[in-house]
């Protein structure tokens, strides 16, 4: 079963979906979008379903000579990290395109530039080669880019250049990176990096072509992964971007595209350069509780609903990263608390993007119901006039705050397990940040869907739909099945997280 070209088809069905609309002027273009962007999903269980969590090593795997001369490959294959985001994505991209494309009159080209965001991410999480990982990263972009300029809001041109522009630079760190690892072992790939580096021979390799080539080559890579997560202060392009964005791109910038930096940290920073990641990892650690606890107090300033949520996504992801250097850090004895760390990391990621999905449908419906307007003072009591967008809000928002019995708070309380275990003083910064997070998501619900109705929900102020409940049910359905059964997906990672763990180089 392994044999089949899934990987491959994985990231070639929403990019031939996108084609078929280009070439297919007459074709329904709704329901053609859907079947190649619900592709993903499909394939991604039977990924899951033929998965062996007990194997080291990459699964599903591909690898073909592409350019033979400077000894690239198509090379592409899955492990538990990778499997976990490909399924995060197959669950989370049909509920982006669906409110992509809500009202839209024509939506063709809306829906194909979607199909190639979809498969560029895809792309990211399961290229095993630099050279396509890269050039996947960077087309993501394009659509990205179009998507926010051409359907966002009055400042959606403004914020699309300076997501761009942003991403760009970051990126050209990455290709310095990269191009120090060719000139020092004649490879990009991901695997045969990570052979000489677990023999201990990359760093001795990078020193020989400069003294101070193996740092150079760290920091580079950082700056690159650190825009896309983001780590704070480069978030500096998020808060804009997420407002002006349509919904349906904001929730996939979030819920995916923030989790492509992530997923970056583990495969490039944890995996290539443990002994930097170490070195500075106590820095990266402040940085990251910046995010964390400023993202937090920021999102208790703002009065605009689509700006909260930015700052509130800011603050999840910084404690995957908290977690991931606070694990960096780690000294022997405490191998528990690192696979605790590690592993909580990688389930807030998914648990996240499950939950700030939900978000930002429910932040789009009352957006279209108000008007247009996304400003706190313009709602009122919803709860009254919509009691299924208020209970479908509530089961997102509370998993977003990490109540026990949901999905949120699993992943938090890994990280914090771990965290405590390695850094005590980190996980008491950290919890200034989770009672901050309580304190704005509870503010938000008091605001908006308690007392009598008032603003928008004082006139007419339909309830969800048919279409928007088909939306947000599958998300709020997974949101307690895996807080109530995190074991659904913690087999993929475990091996995984252990031999990181065991690979580390500890004092």
């Amino acid at each position: 079963m392994n044999e089949l070209p899934l990987l491959s088809l994985l990231v070639a069905l929403p990019w031939f979906g996108a084609l078929l609309l280009w070439l297919w002027p007459k074709a329904p273009v709704r329901g053609l979008a859907f079947i190649f962007c619900a592709s993903t999903l499909v394939l991604g269980v039977i990924a899951a379903a033929g998965f062996d969590p007990t194997r080291t090593g990459y699964q599903w795997t591909e690898r073909h000579a592409w350019i033979p001369s400077l000894r690239i490959d198509y090379h592409l294959g899955l492990d538990g990290m990778s499997l976990l985001l490909v399924l995060l994505t197959g669950v989370v991209s049909p509920v982006a395109l669906a409110t992509v494309l809500r009202r839209l009159e024509s939506p063709r080209l809306a829906a194909l530039l979607f199909l190639l965001l979809q498969g560029a991410a895809l792309g990211v999480f399961v290229a095993l080669d630099f050279f396509p990982w890269f050039i996947c990263w960077e087309f993501s972009l394009v659509p990205a880019f179009f998507l926010i300029k051409g359907w966002g809001g009055a400042g959606a041109g403004r914020a699309a250049y300076t997501f761009v522009v942003t991403t760009l630079a970051g990126s050209a760190g990455l290709l310095l990176a990269f191009a120090a690892l060719y000139a020092a072992t004649g490879t990009m790939n991901f695997v045969d990096l990570a052979q000489l580096q677990a023999e201990g021979r990359l760093p001795g390799l990078l020193t020989a072509v400069g003294a101070g080539v193996p740092t150079l080559a760290f920091v580079g890579a950082l700056v690159g992964l650190a825009v896309k997560a983001p780590l704070f202060p480069l978030h500096t392009w998020m808060p804009a971007t997420y407002a002006e964005a349509p919904p349906g791109v904001a929730l996939f910038l979030t819920a995916v595209m923030s989790k492509m930096g992530v997923y970056g940290f583990f495969r490039i920073l944890w995996v290539l350069f443990p002994a930097d990641l170490r070195v500075h990892a106590d820095l990266l650690l402040l940085l990251a509780l910046g995010g964390a606890v400023l993202g937090a107090m920021a999102a208790l300033r703002q009065t605009d609903v689509r700006r909260m949520l930015a700052y509130s996504s800011l603050n999840h992801v910084s404690y995957c990263l908290v977690a991931l250097f606070a694990a960096a850090a780690g000294v022997k004895g405490h191998e528990v608390a690192v696979e605790a760390a590690l592993s909580g990391a990688l389930v807030q990621a998914f648990n996240h993007g499950l939950s700030a999905s939900a978000l930002f449908v429910c932040a789009a419906a009352l957006e279209s119901r108000a008007g247009g307007s996304r400003e706190f003072a313009r709602f009122g009591g919803v709860r009254a006039v919509a009691p299924v967008l208020a209970g479908m809000s509530g089961v997102a928002l509370f998993s977003s705050l990490g109540l026990p019995g949901l999905n949120g708070f699993v992943g938090e309380f890994l990280i914090f397990r771990g965290v405590f275990g390695l850094a005590p003083w980190a996980a008491v910064v950290g919890t200034v940040g989770l009672l901050a997070t309580a304190l704005f998501l509870l503010t938000f619900w008091q605001r908006v869907f308690h007392g009598p109705p008032a603003g928008a929900a004082a006139g007419p102020f339909p309830d969800l739909d048919r279409g928007e409940i088909a939306v947000l049910l599958p998300l709020c359905v997974l949101m307690i099945v895996l807080g109530v059964a995190p074991g659904l997906i913690t087999p993929w990672i475990n091996p995984l997280v252990t031999g990181w763990a065991a690979t580390l180089p500890m004092p």
